[in-house]
Parts: C-alpha cells; structure tokens; sequence
C-alpha cells in the first residue's frame, strides 16, 4: 500500500505539469490580422510567449518580453432581453429576472510588435478564469495588470 501512494505522489505531479494550459476566451477585437470580434479562440499561456489557437491554426504568438501593458476591467449589465422573454411567459419570473445583472470579463495586452509599431487586443473571459489569466499575463511578462475602471481618461 505504501508503494502504490508512494508512486502515486510521484505520478500525480508530472501528469498535471504536462496537462494542457489552454483558456477559452472570445475576441473583442484588437489588431490581430484575420480575426473577427466575437471569435472564439484558446489561449495558450507558455513560459516565454502566448498563443491564440482557432481551429487548430496557430492565429498569434506575442513573445512575453514583447508584453508591454495588461488591464483588465468589467462590464456589468442588467439582463433586461432576457426578463424581457420570461415575462411573457411568467411575468413574475421576468419580474425577478430583470433584478439579477451579469458581469462580463475583460483583459486587454498592448505589445511591442516591432519597427515601433504597438500591437494590442482585447479577449472577454470566464468568470472561473480571468483570474487566472490575468495570474499568467503578469506572471511571464513581468507587469502589474492594470485596472481600467480605476484609470480616468481626459479628453
């Protein structure tokens, strides 16, 4: 018995290192080339660069040193269509429903690409994991993600 937790503990640790690291994120738009807002893309967080992957076809690679700001923000918005449909069909349901709000979020990379040209997109993630994300972004690029509801912009 003792053997058998023993190779366990060995096993267990090297099966999660060599999982896949991906993250399902949609694409709010940006200067990626070829890729429409709202396309849903995987997002690969390796030690020295990201990947965008669609449909198996490699879209972006951003070098982690090329990373030159990261924020993050939120969009929060009542869920009215939604309400909207339910009271039709029970109007204390859509009544409850138009209450609830929904938070959709946000990350944003500038990066250098080269010439002294600036490259940059916005991805809208889960909610279980922006978190993570953002932990990654900062992680192998050195920068403090920013958060943008915090920053006041003069016109």
């Amino acid at each position: 018995m003792k053997a058998i937790a023993l190779l366990l503990s060995f096993i267990l640790p090297v099966v999660t290192a060599a999982s896949d690291t991906s993250y399902g994120v949609k694409y709010d738009g940006g200067s990626v080339a070829n890729v429409k807002p709202g396309t849903d893309m995987k997002l690969f967080i390796d030690q020295d660069k990201l990947r965008f992957v669609k449909d198996k076809a490699e879209m972006l690679s951003v070098p982690a040193t090329a990373i030159t700001e990261i924020s993050y923000g939120q969009d929060v918005h009542r869920r009215v269509g939604a309400a909207i449909g339910l009271a039709v069909v029970s109007f204390g349901i859509g009544a409850l429903m138009a209450l609830t709000k929904s938070k959709k979020h946000f990350i944003g990379v500038t990066y250098d690409a080269g010439d002294g040209k600036k490259g940059g997109f916005a991805l809208q993630c889960d909610k279980n994991e922006y978190r993570g994300i953002l932990a990654g972004l900062e992680g192998i690029s050195g920068k403090k993600a920013v958060d943008a509801s915090t920053m006041t912009v003069k016109n």
